[in-house]
């Protein structure tokens, strides 16, 4: 069987980083991980071609060359993904998808004429798959009711990728999240009890990125990588001892709550392990809003110490925030803005909530008749349901905040006072370290990353209007902190990418408000929408 896996494209967003990326050579952020694990899933008999849209087309000789297509992808990659649904099956083609996308909107893929639905986790439900294909069978839905367990997934087909057309690897380690915030879908999609990889198989999928050549970041996808802390802590002190055999070859990256503040052990495995950055989900400062939406790990501890706290333990932050929780107050989007500066955060995601199918949100807002559409999960699309306060007024708030945000003096601010207290931690000064690291390197000329320099350097120190505030701030990490100048330079670079796209943002979303205010924008009738949502379910039952 001859299996074409196809990616589809991602829309430019705050993750997208195209100006950023295509600086150092690169073409896209971060690999398709659900396509490459799908692969080692299936029989190994089979052959595969991977085509990531993100950074290459799907070709003629590719559509000609396949028996089976199949496509993974989250709901931002809407457009993309029924485009190539209908492509495949203009062609002919047995078409078979999965992911979140499909698991949480399988009505969407039946409409685009998708022949299979691998749906929920594909450890268990892609054996379901390839046991109805090799009977001959052309159509078909498949899910678990139960989380398998990930303890026996293989290593991913990392062969597959063009990896140089990446900034960043991707493994996993765990999946689900012990949280319950009303908003998120992780917890409907992978569970409340986190589930783990074992030590020895993240190490096998690091081994083969190193016998493939990869050196640089990995991106560790979880959504919670501290879910379950009883195992978390057991492998990164394998973690390390793997680090230390291997001269530090990789530096993390990952995602976790704001309560690893509250545990110091935590925190030193983790930046002894290299791990550089963490994604936090901060979504708002206002404490009535996290207690709403059931984020109650935020309000355990004021963030501001904690946040301070994993930033002096030596990692970076980029931190999540959202706008249009119910009962909000006016001025939202100011209070961000300050809580940002006040913490130095210099990534920040920023977007406006939207309501995600099947999640404690979803279920209220539908009860309450207040849910206009699916979610669209971009930063230029309106919230997609009543909000308690008038809409203009959100997205407004949110437009401005978004624009003040990225403006390259308060973004080049933060980043400097950031990385004044980041370059001080343990990671970036223990003797023991970084004699490894000397002497691993001591012959190496990374002359990428020294092209990576001097493209900042006549980017931001040259060409930009803000070059004398880029020049002052290098200069203070040179004078109070050179282990924070390679951090202060990286995340420099990145304004290239927010620049275009803060524009872009609030281009598209004045022109939504323009449209609403001369009543071009359809208001969906909650009845209708019932009727429809009852239909789909009939159709979704028939089909199943």
């Amino acid at each position: 069987m001859k299996v074409l896996l196809s990616y589809p494209i991602f829309p430019t967003s705050f993750w997208s980083f195209e100006k950023a990326v295509e600086g150092i050579g690169k073409k896209a952020f971060m690999p398709p991980l659900s396509l490459i694990t799908v692969a080692a899933l299936m029989p190994q008999e089979w052959e595969f071609r991977l085509k990531d849209r993100n950074i290459e087309p799907v070709t003629e000789d590719d559509w000609e060359w396949a028996d089976l297509v199949m496509m993974s992808g989250m709901i931002a990659q809407k457009e993309d993904f029924m485009g190539q649904i209908r492509e495949a099956k203009r062609r002919g083609k047995i078409v078979v998808v999965g992911g979140p996308y499909a698991t949480s909107l399988p009505n969407d893929m039946l409409n685009a004429g998708a022949d299979f639905l691998v749906l929920d986790e594909g450890e268990d439900t892609i054996p379901l798959f390839v046991e109805a294909i090799e009977r001959g069978e052309t159509s078909g839905i498949f899910r678990s009711k139960e989380k398998p367990n990930v303890a026996l997934s293989p290593v991913p087909r990392f062969d597959l990728l063009d990896m140089d057309a990446y900034f960043i690897m991707a493994v996993q380690y765990s999946r689900g999240c012990p949280f319950r915030c009303e908003f998120c879908d992780i917890i409907i999609l992978y569970g409340r009890v986190p589930r783990t990889k074992t030590a020895t198989q993240v190490q096998a999928e690091l081994d083969r990125l190193k016998e493939l050549g990869w050196s640089g970041g990995v991106f560790f996808v979880d959504d919670n990588f501290i879910g379950n802390k009883r195992t978390v802590k057991p492998f990164l002190k394998e973690l390390i001892s793997w680090q230390e055999a291997n001269g530090y070859p990789f530096s993390f990256t990952t995602e976790a709550s704001i309560d690893m503040a509250h545990d110091d052990e935590l925190l030193e495995l983790m930046v002894m392990s290299k791990f550089s950055t963490v994604f936090i989900g901060i979504e708002t400062p206002d404490t009535e809003s996290l207690a709403l939406t059931l984020k109650h790990q935020n309000n355990r501890q004021p963030m501001n110490e904690s946040l301070e706290k994993i930033a002096r333990m030596g990692l970076r932050i980029f931190a999540g925030f959202i706008i249009g929780f119910d009962d909000e107050k006016t001025g939202a989007g100011k209070r961000v803005f300050d809580f940002v500066t006040e913490n130095n955060l210099p990534g920040v995601t920023f977007s406006m909530l939207q309501a995600l199918p099947g999640t404690g949100l979803w279920d209220r807002l539908k009860k309450e008749g207040r849910l206009l559409d699916d979610a669209n999960l971009t930063q230029t699309t309106l919230i997609n349901f009543v909000p308690s306060r008038p809409v203009e007024e959100v997205a407004t708030e949110y437009m401005e905040t978004f624009w003040d945000l990225y403006d390259p003096k308060n973004y080049l601010k933060r980043t400097y006072e950031h990385f004044r207290m980041v370059g001080t931690a343990k990671v970036h000064s223990d003797p023991v370290l970084r004699k490894k690291l000397a002497n691993k390197h001591k012959t190496d000329i990374d002359w990428r990353g020294l092209i990576f320099l001097l493209k900042i350097i006549w980017k931001q120190g040259m060409l930009r209007s803000t070059r004398f505030v880029f020049w002052k701030y290098l200069w203070g990490m040179w004078r109070h902190n050179r282990g924070g100048i390679g951090n202060y330079l990286s995340f420099s670079l990145f304004i290239e990418h927010f620049l275009p796209y803060r524009k872009a943002v609030k281009k598209e979303i004045e022109e939504q408000l323009r449209l609403r205010a001369e009543g071009k924008v359809p208001v969906k009738d909650p009845e209708i929408e019932l009727k429809q949502d009852l239909a789909d379910e009939v159709k979704w039952y028939k089909a199943s």
